[in-house]
C-alpha cells in the first residue's frame, strides 16, 4: 500500500506521522501556489523540505525523521510529485511510507483544519 487518499487520512488524522516535504514558506503558509484557496499545512505535520532531504545521508535522515525503522509515515507536498519521490526513498530505507496523492492541492480545498 504505497498511497493514501483523503478519506483515510481524514479518518486517521492525529494517528499517523505526517511529513511535509514542501519548502518552509509553503509549510508556514507565507507562500504557496495561487491555485490553492488556503495556505498552510496539515495539522501535526513535520516539515522537512525535499532539498534538505537530498543533502542528508541515511543515518542523518533517520535522525531527522525521529521514527523507528518500519514505522508508517504519510508524505505529502503540493501535488504529490515530490512526496512520491520521498516516499519511495523512505520505503527503500525500511519505512512504511505512503504518498498522500492529493497532497496540499486537495487538502486546501476541503473544510478540514490547517496548521
Amino acid at each position: 500500500m504505497d498511497e493514501i487518499h483523503l478519506a483515510e487520512l481524514e479518518r486517521r488524522l492525529g494517528e499517523l506521522p505526517l511529513l511535509d516535504v514542501r519548502g518552509r514558506e509553503e509549510f508556514e503558509g507565507t507562500r504557496g501556489a495561487p491555485c490553492d484557496p488556503r495556505q498552510g499545512h496539515i495539522p501535526g505535520a513535520v516539515n522537512l523540505p525535499i532539498e534538505e532531504i537530498s543533502g542528508l545521508d541515511e543515518a542523518a535522515l533517520r535522525v531527522r525523521l525521529g521514527l523507528p525503522a518500519g514505522a508508517e509515515v504519510v508524505v505529502y507536498c503540493h501535488s504529490g510529485s515530490r512526496s512520491h519521490a520521498v516516499a519511495h526513498l523512505l520505503r527503500m530505507l525500511g519505512y512504511e511510507a505512503r504518498n498522500y496523492v492529493g497532497s496540499w492541492h486537495e487538502w486546501s480545498r476541503t473544510d478540514l483544519p490547517t496548521g
